[in-house]
């Protein structure tokens, strides 16, 4: 596509033999933007500004970056930065499965503070000490790589994760934590971000959330619970159950002004969506209003008296089930068309 933005996978033959961890200094990488600053990176990113100043952007957030900043970005996140001004630095750059391959926990990278949906800063400012002994490390590391060996990445794991952990220390201790934050919100921001990539790598050929679930190693169930969080539609309740991404239901007021708009004219959109990665599904089909017993008996919840004050009986209570034929699938600033059958 012609205003596509490019997108940068990890070169994991530049030494031989396959390793998923590299230092490169801003001036290598420099030359590879011939298409505009603007790009995409496919794996983990964490850059020490050494000379010069100048923007450095993640996201839809802009920082002065300056001599002892940190940026941090995920594979997925629109970047860029000032290739005139920022006078050099060093990438620290590297794939998860460098890392989970080794630890137990397979979400140990997302669960770092500075990799985490949502996080409240991508940038870090580090005093003079820990910079110097952090750029010592990153120096180590590319001795270590140098040398590399198939055989011989434990000393190169050890140097990353003492990296991270520094790195983490700082961050815990610099940036305001966010309140009210629930632990098990990271987990389903990873699980929603990772079916984004799914969605963008099968949505020809596959629509069961079977399928996505087996993907991601938790239950259908659970991933309905978590894309029916995602889903956000003006006037009305959440989600209530979901049928791969042919069949949606929802609830509402049988006299609100949405149900006589679907009443006159069928046609609907639901979406999904991850504003800041830019990722998101759009899915076009028809709204059926259902008042049967059995369908609303089907996706009633406790509490739903609050709003339904007679119960499942309630002639103000009705089902709202979308039906998807189509959909389009967005990631940065493309997007592709499907078909569901």
């Amino acid at each position: 596509m012609k205003n596509a933005i490019p997108r940068y996978n990890f070169y994991k033959t530049k030494y031989g033999s396959e390793l998923l961890i590299d230092v490169v200094d801003l001036q290598y990488t420099r030359k590879f933007l011939t298409q505009g600053k603007v790009h995409i990176l496919t794996y983990y990113d964490i850059t020490f500004i050494t000379e010069g100043e100048g923007e450095f952007t993640i996201g839809n957030r802009t920082h002065l970056a300056a001599p002892g900043d940190v940026f941090f970005s995920k594979p997925g996140e629109v970047r860029s930065w000032d290739t005139d001004r920022i006078g050099n630095g060093h990438a620290l750059i590297f794939e998860d499965t460098f890392l989970t391959s080794f630890f137990k926990d397979p979400l140990f990278v997302q669960h770092l503070p500075f990799f985490r949906m949502g996080k409240t800063a991508d940038k870090l400012q580090l005093p003079n000490g820990l910079y110097a002994r952090i750029l010592q490390l990153l120096h180590d590391i590319k001795v270590e790589i140098d040398s590399f060996h198939p055989h011989d990445t434990g000393i190169l794991r050890a140097l990353l994760y003492e990296v991270l952990m520094l790195l983490n220390r700082a961050y815990r201790t610099s940036i305001p934590p966010e309140t009210g934050k629930e632990p098990h919100k990271d987990i389903s921001s990873f699980h929603l971000s990772r079916f984004f990539e799914l969605v963008g790598e099968h949505f020809r050929e596959q629509h069961s959330v079977q399928f996505y679930a087996d993907k991601l190693c938790i239950t259908p169930n659970y991933l309905n619970e978590i894309l029916s969080s995602a889903i956000n539609i003006k006037a009305m309740l959440q989600t209530r159950k979901r049928e791969g991404l042919k069949h949606i239901y929802l609830s509402t007021n049988t006299s609100s002004m949405r149900v006589s708009q679907f009443l006159k004219n069928n046609r609907a959109c639901l979406y999904v969506c991850n504003t800041r990665f830019f990722k998101g599904v759009m899915l076009r089909g028809t709204m059926e209003i259902l008042t049967d017993s059995t369908s609303k008996e089907m996706i009633w919840q406790e509490g739903d008296t609050m709003y339904y004050p007679e119960g499942v009986t309630d002639p103000d209570y009705c089902v709202l089930k979308f039906t998807a034929f189509s959909g389009r699938y967005y990631s940065g600033f493309k997007s592709e068309d499907f078909t569901i059958e």
